[in-house]
């Protein structure tokens, strides 16, 4: 797996994925990557906040709806990476099994990949969650409790997953 990593100067589709705590930046910086020509941006928050308005009121909605993208978003990603587009995709992999379903989309598509493991302070993340929130840009809010539950349900990315991983800070 480690092989379709991209590095500098190497040309053709490339996936984009994130994982960090929550408010940890990744939104921020797949709009950043977003703007590179042939390339084109997806994300789980716009997706849920679209299809099922009002209907994430806790991280159990969030992670149902999550599930259904995933089934949803998978082959129509591989396909556009396999047409030769980049995609920038904003799904949140927190966790081994998520983790395990982008490296399903890249073997599918046979593009090159960058993950970013997005490293911020804990201390920070309920501050810029509250920023977040207070801009309602996502439809919904994020209480302290399920803030801790989204914390305690990250787990970093580990080399023996068998991915290249760019560490980040916060845009």
């Amino acid at each position: 797996m480690d092989g379709n990593h991209v590095e500098a100067g190497v040309t053709g589709p490339i996936l984009h994925f994130f994982c960090g705590e929550i408010a940890s930046g990744n939104s921020t910086l797949a709009a950043r990557l977003a703007a590179a020509p042939g390339t084109v941006s997806s994300g789980n928050d716009a997706w849920n906040a679209a299809l099922w308005p009002g209907g994430l009121k806790t991280t159990d909605d969030h992670a149902r709806c999550v599930g259904r993208l995933r089934k949803v978003m998978g082959p129509h990603v591989a396909a556009l990476l396999s047409q030769g587009l980049s995609v920038v995709l904003d799904f949140q992999p927190n966790d081994p099994s998520a983790r395990s379903w982008m490296r399903g989309l890249i073997e599918a598509s046979g593009a090159a990949y960058r993950l970013y493991s997005l490293e911020v302070e804990n201390a920070e993340c309920p501050r810029l969650l509250a920023m977040r929130d207070a801009e309602g840009a996502l439809g919904f809010g994020t209480s302290e409790a399920e803030s801790a539950r989204f914390a305690g349900n990250f787990r970093p990315p580990h080399s023996d997953e068998g991915f290249f991983i760019q560490r980040s800070t916060p845009c």
